[in-house]
């Protein structure tokens, strides 16, 4: 099956930008957005959307700067703010009924968004991220988010991704040069490097690691949740899971991954596909 590319316009203060998105599936069935995290971007899914078009219209958005989108004017407009944005932009021209899969950031913005009066988000798949995010792991992701590597070629940045993103689990070497295809963008001289622009890291490096508390979100939400967490996580501790489950989240852990599953493997997809599915 092969995706379409396409894209939604959004405005910010500094003027309008386009954010662009993979699309699998026929669009009169019920959408899934896929949103990734931080540094990554939206084919980081398609293992997860080919398994999942046969039944729902899959799309997944490149967030600002990232993958295909549009790069933004300066480092202080990557926030959450922007992202959810650019995200109720795309909401909008979906029909009001819509699951949500995120990722770490992508899980953030999922909160956020069901959070709100008159949510258009029906199901909530969060991927190892909860309403609570300890400082030690914001100060690890800001640690690896140094200025972005000048690689000779593609081998050469997959063999970064698979130590940078060790803890992912991905299953197996063609998920790894799956990974690595749409996660390099070419610089002039013929080198490659990632695929985000630098102002996002830049951004991030500017903040004093903290605790970040989304309760003020997590308690507003009444649609279904279904959390994946990673056995070895420091971005959703195992006390967090629990608060989530007493709040009648559905829960998966995987064991011998960290932060944050790559949703690449067949047990996981199955379990979200059945979540997604449930009446």
């Amino acid at each position: 099956m092969q995706p379409s590319q396409k894209s939604v316009r959004y405005l910010l203060a500094d003027g309008f930008h386009d954010m662009a998105y993979t699309a699998w599936g026929e669009p009169d069935r019920t959408p899934v957005v896929c949103v990734h995290g931080l540094t990554r971007q939206g084919r980081d899914f398609d293992r997860l959307a080919t398994a999942l078009a046969d039944d729902f219209y899959v799309i997944c958005p490149d967030l600002p700067g990232r993958g295909l989108s549009d790069w933004l004017s300066g480092p202080a407009l990557y926030q959450p703010l922007t992202y959810v944005t650019a995200l109720g932009a795309l909401l909008a021209t979906l029909p009001p009924a819509v699951h949500w899969v995120g990722t770490s950031l992508g899980g953030i913005c999922g909160m956020i968004l069901a959070a709100q009066s008159k949510t258009p988000l029906t199901k909530l798949v969060l991927n190892d991220v909860g309403p609570f995010i300890p400082a030690a792991a914001i100060a690890r992701i800001r640690d690896y988010m140094q200025p972005a590597p000048v690689l000779p070629d593609q081998a050469a940045l997959e063999t970064l991704l698979r130590v940078v993103h060790a803890s992912f689990g991905v299953p197996d070497d063609a998920g790894w040069a799956e990974m690595a295809e749409y996660s390099g963008r070419s610089l002039p001289d013929g080198n490659v490097t990632l695929h985000y622009d630098p102002a996002i890291a830049e951004a991030f490096r500017a903040q004093e690691p903290a605790d970040v508390d989304l309760r003020m979100f997590w308690e507003k939400i009444v649609i279904p949740t279904f959390t994946i967490r990673g056995a070895l996580s420091d971005l959703l501790l195992e006390e967090t899971l629990l608060e989530m489950e007493q709040a009648g989240s559905q829960s998966l852990t995987l064991p011998d991954v960290g932060h944050a599953p790559a949703l690449m493997d067949g047990k996981t997809i199955s379990a979200i596909r059945g979540f997604l599915a449930e009446n």
